[in-house]
């Protein structure tokens, strides 16, 4: 009950943090004109929304960064508050942070303006850090290799869990970031997912993650206090990349990843709704499945405003990431 407290508590310390800091960021984002470009092929109702901040990802990255490490300097004081491999967890977080934000410059103020970096040069990187990340995970952290319904044991997976582990990481990361086009779509479900995990976590007795992840969760309701529709801010891929390896590394470590695909239901909608957009074009020679995709103009196009498409999407994730936690007792 006391660490339940506890991450209640620096869940709301997170949320005040980032509401205070955000609005002097979005500032310093207007004055230095850190934008977004808007794609011209996309709906028309987007245009409205050229030049709105973007890198606001820092926003929610920041606060859970500060506190965790302040956390991790009273229990180097003497005082065990957290343990040493949520430290892996910042990590993560910061380096898919760092790539994020190349990444957002090279779109706004690089040679490739409007484009942001070469899909193959970013998907390298990332698969770089992956394996680097799932390395750590099974020879340094030894984190639980799977838990599977109904075996009251820890699965072991030999070698073919750094490949599995780098796999969830890259495509958990490219997923969140397909699912950031909607205003408050990419925050309202990666906090839903993390709320998940954190519970799941907390259930394992793994209380360092649990409450990190809800630290995560305040952080994040503190960003979508300003990027729900109208959005002043958007998280771009500074904050999307760096959030959806953070969630995957979290599932490694709970050993409940196979649970992921159905948490961030949506994301995984997302990637797949591309997938096809481009099989079906290349089969067809030119026509689509879909009006648009990633799947949310897709019903932005037949006529449901963005509001209900976050809504309603936001739904869909909260019964699937209930639906986890559910399969998570099993």
């Amino acid at each position: 009950m006391k660490e339940t407290a506890l991450a209640l508590a620096l869940s709301i310390l997170c949320f005040m943090m980032a509401v205070i800091w955000g609005g002097p960021l979005i500032r310093i984002f207007r004055h230095f004109k850190i934008g977004k470009l808007i794609r011209v092929e996309g709906p028309e109702s987007h245009i409205t929304k050229m030049g709105t901040p973007t890198m606001g990802g820092l926003m929610f990255i920041v606060p859970v960064v500060l506190l965790t490490i302040l956390f991790n300097f009273a229990s180097f004081m003497g005082k065990e508050v957290t343990n040493k491999s949520v430290l892996l967890l910042i990590a993560v977080m910061l380096s898919f942070a760092i790539l994020g934000v190349i990444d957002d410059w090279e779109g706004i103020r690089g040679p490739r303006k409007g484009l942001g970096m070469r899909a193959r040069t970013k998907f390298l990187i990332q698969t770089i850090l992956a394996l680097i990340i799932a390395f750590l995970l099974k020879n340094v952290f030894i984190a639980p290799e799977l838990f599977w319904p109904g075996v009251n044991m820890i699965v072991s997976l030999g070698y073919f869990y750094i490949p599995l582990a780098a796999f969830i990481i890259v495509a958990a990361s490219n997923a969140i970031n397909f699912t950031d086009g909607l205003d408050g779509l990419a925050g309202l479900i990666a906090a839903t997912a993390f709320t998940a995990y954190g519970s799941i976590a907390f259930l394992q007795n793994q209380v360092e993650i649990g409450r990190f992840c809800f630290t995560v969760v305040g952080a994040l309701f503190g960003f979508l206090w300003f990027n729900v529709h109208p959005a002043e801010l958007f998280m771009g891929d500074t904050g999307s990349l760096s959030l959806g390896a953070t969630l995957a590394t979290v599932s490694l470590m709970t050993g409940r990843w196979w649970l992921l695909p159905i948490i961030i239901i949506i994301p995984v909608s997302e990637v797949v709704s591309v997938m096809l957009q481009v099989a079906y074009f290349r089969m067809t020679k030119g026509k689509r499945l879909f009006k648009m995709a990633p799947i949310h103009h897709h019903f932005e196009l037949l006529g449901w405003s963005e509001t209900q498409v976050v809504q309603r999407f936001w739904l869909v994730s909260l019964l699937c990431a209930m639906l986890g936690i559910a399969l998570a007792l099993v």
